[in-house]
């Protein structure tokens, strides 16, 4: 079965920092750009970052640019970061990852949407 598992999120206050993971499990990310989502109670998904096979290329949404960065472990090709500083309580939702069946592009066709983490911002 092609699925992520997420993991790191939890309660932080407002300013604090989480390093979400987002593990592959049945297949490796050599031909597909991955995205990070979120979704918060009431609100329809967002994008949050995507980056594409090689890592070279990272699109982030307006609303986290300069705070979150995501990233690639190219050794494993497995596994995609993302590491969220300044936080925020708007920040608070459920993060999940998914592959698109696109080399660059998270608009492309998705699959491999995992359970999710929850991340919450409050002080």
């Amino acid at each position: 079965q092609l699925q992520f598992v997420e993991s790191g999120g939890g309660l932080v206050q407002p300013g604090g920092s989480l390093r979400l993971s987002c593990a592959a499990s049945g297949f490796t990310l050599d031909h597909y750009a991955v995205g990070w989502f979120r979704q918060a109670p009431g609100k329809e998904r967002e994008g949050v970052a995507c980056i594409s096979d090689s890592g070279w290329s990272i699109n982030y949404a307006d609303s986290v640019k300069g705070r979150f960065t995501i990233s690639k472990d190219n050794a494993k090709n497995t596994v995609v970061y993302l590491q969220m500083n300044s936080l925020k309580p708007e920040d608070t939702a459920v993060y999940f990852c998914a592959a698109h069946a696109d080399r660059s592009s998270c608009k492309a066709y998705s699959f491999g949407w995992g359970q999710g983490t929850q991340v919450t911002v409050a002080s």
